[in-house]
């Protein structure tokens, strides 16, 4: 084992959690321990660059004070859950309805639930940073929605990370939503500064009966020195109904993996995602929609700007299994390049067994146009505010198509800022 899987089990030896945890734990453990480290020809990772992790020394997670008004979030109603360096921080967090709990303070009744679902998903032995999450499975947070139940306001979860040693932040989530049941939850990833040196590993799981409906986001606005491995799993039943949005700009590595699984017919999955690394920071999105049963429907679009020396990840994958009949899938990916160093490597995958469906996927991968940089040019743009308009342009579609409209206005300054011009411009655009 290398320096940084011995030092998590080390780790994972001092926390405490509940004796019902523990097999999931030990579990946990003794994979990440087994797995072998990645390496530029596992297939999985060969684009991602992991040498550098793998001799990283943890400390372990403190809590630590925030000032809570300086942190920039969603302005909506909502259950706000915060973890500061994984750490639940009851201060600063809401008072949480019935359909909430923390794992570690969970009921008889809901930790035989959690028990039931949490690791089924995020296969440990598949991903080897939901081993890690398993093996230091402490924090975290229980949503279950009862059959024909809606929650009131979204579920916000707060991940922030402080201070300048290599922590580890860890953090597992479980949603269950019972049959016709509907929830609306934004994962937020923030630093206090960029001079961050922590691992944050956060998973999330949500399991949907027939006919439940979910909203998704997951935003890391990480600083510089943040490496970010996590990922959304979700397991459809019938006619249930996913509309999910990831968003990534900062951090040295941000590896999210999506694993949307149609177990019911006519569920139907709507997944689009924006990324936007700079200077020498690397975005990894590996998504794998699995069509298991006929008459389901998916449409997946990410897209990407990269510019500097930055580096982005994108491998998209559509199964259709052989009794999937009567699929409809779609997969997008576009990628525009800002400098002559920046680089993205993209491979859509679309694996069939059934005979009677229709899919679509493909990816491309440009530069500026010039004859849109000359247009803007001779009616008056200069060249700088002519880059941003069309890079813009480019995201616009898909960050004005979220259906939160407090998550679009979160996300215009943002965006904004890395772009180098202020909000109204951009406002004026949209």
């Amino acid at each position: 084992m290398g320096v940084l899987q011995t030092r998590v089990l080390e780790l994972a030896e001092q926390q405490s959690a509940p004796d019902w945890l523990s097999g999931l734990r030990e579990q946990g453990a003794e994979r990440f321990a087994a797995t072998p480290w990645p390496t530029r020809r596992t297939e999985h990772w060969k684009y991602t660059p992991l040498a550098g992790l793998a001799k990283k020394v943890l400390t372990p997670s403190e809590t630590s004070s925030v000032d809570f008004q300086s942190v920039v979030s969603v302005q909506s109603p909502a259950y706000r859950l915060v973890f500061v360096n994984g750490v639940f921080a009851e201060s600063l967090s809401d008072s949480l309805p019935a359909e909430i709990t923390l794992l570690a303070s969970a009921n008889a009744e809901q930790s035989a639930l959690i028990q039931q679902h949490l690791g089924r998903l995020a296969d440990s032995r598949e991903h080897l940073f939901a081993a890690l999450s398993e093996s230091t499975l402490e924090q975290g947070a229980l949503m279950y929605v009862q059959a024909g139940q809606q929650l009131d306001k979204p579920v916000y979860l707060l991940n922030y990370s402080t201070g300048d040693a290599a922590q580890l932040s860890s953090t597992r989530h479980l949603v269950v939503l019972g049959e016709g049941a509907e929830a609306e939850i934004i994962e937020q990833f923030n630093t206090d500064s960029d001079q961050q040196n922590n691992l944050v590993a956060s998973y999330t799981e949500i399991v949907m009966a027939a006919n439940a409906k979910c909203k998704h986001y997951r935003l890391n606005l990480e600083g510089e020195g943040i490496t970010h491995v996590g990922g959304v799993f979700v397991e459809l039943g019938r006619d249930a109904q996913f509309n999910g949005f990831a968003f990534a700009k900062g951090a040295e590595l941000i590896r999210n993996d999506y694993v949307l699984t149609h177990r019911g017919s006519g569920a139907h999955v709507d997944l689009n995602g924006v990324y936007l690394p700079r200077g020498k920071q690397v975005v990894d999105y590996h998504t794998n929609i699995q069509h298991c049963v006929p008459h389901c429907t998916s449409s997946e679009v990410f897209r990407g700007i990269i510019g500097d020396r930055a580096k982005a990840v994108f491998n998209g994958r559509i199964h259709i299994h052989q009794d999937a009949q009567k699929t409809l899938a779609e997969l997008s990916n576009k990628n525009l390049l800002t400098s002559n160093k920046a680089e993205v490597d993209t491979k859509p995958e679309l694996e069939i067994y059934a005979d009677d469906v229709r899919c679509a996927h493909g990816a491309t991968v440009a530069q500026l146009d010039d004859e849109s940089l000359y247009y803007l040019q001779t009616r008056g743009i200069d060249k700088d505010q002519a880059q941003i308009m069309i890079s813009f342009g480019f995201i616009n579609e898909l960050i004005q198509g979220i259906d939160n409209s407090a998550v679009v206005d979160f996300l215009l300054p943002i965006i904004a800022q890395q772009f180098g011009r202020s909000e109204s411009l951009l406002q004026m655009e949209a």
